[in-house]
């Protein structure tokens, strides 16, 4: 033991020198100090694995213990998290819709295939597929007087909006939540609504009435669907975690999947919101069907753009030259391997 402390004194000694001069803060070392103090955390680690195999009740493995302790923290630190609601809802939320497209293509797949289909047979047998439609959705297949808002005041469109909200809102986050059921429930949502949504749609045009669907939905319908395809969508990235949970146990999967998929939920709140106000407030204003298409596409575009540009991934720094100081190839497995730990 003697011998083994004598080895190893020098490296312990300035190991817990460096430690107590960073403070917490391993920017405080200095380029040198923080290159000198992965060597040392890493021998410290290997002298406590010999210690506590071949000397476990010695007061030295204590002190190695703790010193291993403290100089882990230094060397894993991260930054503190910090709850930015503007970095978030500005660039964030998009990052984590765009990062997995392929849960975007199967839910709109999902909720569009079904609507297609109903539509087209409902242009064959309008009247069978009118018992499809809920009862309170039934007075969308009566129109009423082109041009008119419903006979709606202001304050009963405020609360018609409210309503709008939380009723969409409802559905996305039942669509997420039903994924847990290994993707199947939020599937059988989505394809319900699409069929829901294609019935009134082929039943309104097989009718004559193709102006008033597009002057119902149009404004609103693109970003509310949207929306309703990006809950879904985190349903399904938190199902499919338990279906194919890769190395991970399924509870660490469904674990790291769930924190994404609360982000694109919590996210897309604020969309439901404007869909929910461009409803009440503009799809029953009677204007005509070109304006509200219009409206429809800007706002659902608008909403797309930003996926796609604030979306994007964030550039990898380790992919770029180091102009101050080249690293052989060596070196860069070296780092890379030990930053993995």
């Amino acid at each position: 033991m003697q011998r083994f402390e004598a080895s190893r004194r020098s490296d312990w000694d300035e190991l817990q020198e460096l430690i107590g001069r960073a403070n917490g803060r391993p920017d405080r070392l200095g380029a040198d100090g923080v290159r000198r103090l992965g060597p040392l955390y890493r021998a410290a680690a290997a002298d406590l694995a010999q210690a506590r195999r071949r000397f476990p009740q010695d007061e030295v493995t204590g002190r190695l213990e703790q010193l291993t302790l403290a100089g882990r923290q230094l060397v894993y630190q991260a930054e503190a998290r910090r709850l930015r609601p503007w970095r978030f809802f500005s660039r964030d939320y998009f990052r984590v819709v765009r990062e997995r497209p392929i849960f975007l293509a199967l839910a709109a797949g999902f909720l569009f295939g079904p609507g297609i289909l109903v539509f087209v047979w409902a242009l064959a047998d309008p009247a069978a597929v009118t018992g499809l439609v809920p009862e309170q959705f039934r007075s969308a297949l009566s129109p009423g007087a082109a041009g008119t808002d419903g006979g709606m005041s202001l304050s009963d469109q405020a609360a018609f909006s409210t309503f709008l909200i939380v009723n969409n809102t409802q559905v996305a986050i039942l669509a997420f939540a039903a994924g847990v059921f290994f993707c199947l429930g939020t599937l059988v949502i989505l394809t319900y609504n699409g069929m829901v949504i294609g019935a009134v749609g082929g039943v309104l045009v097989e009718s004559g009435e193709t102006a008033f669907f597009i002057e119902l939905v149009a404004a609103h319908g693109v970003l509310e669907l949207s929306a309703i395809v990006v809950g879904a969508a985190a349903g399904l990235r938190m199902g499919w975690a338990l279906v194919d949970p890769g190395l991970q146990t399924r509870r660490e999967a469904v674990q790291r999947a769930a924190q994404a998929a609360i982000r694109m939920v919590v996210g897309t709140v604020p969309w439901f919101v404007l869909a929910g106000i461009i409803e009440a407030f503009v799809s029953r204003r009677g204007l005509p069907a070109v304006p509200m298409a219009v409206v429809g596409l800007v706002v659902g575009g608008a909403f797309w753009t930003l996926v796609a540009v604030r979306g994007r991934p964030e550039a990898d720094p380790s992919d770029a030259p180091d102009r101050g100081h080249q690293l052989g190839r060596g070196d860069q497995i070296r780092a890379r391997a030990f930053a993995s730990r």
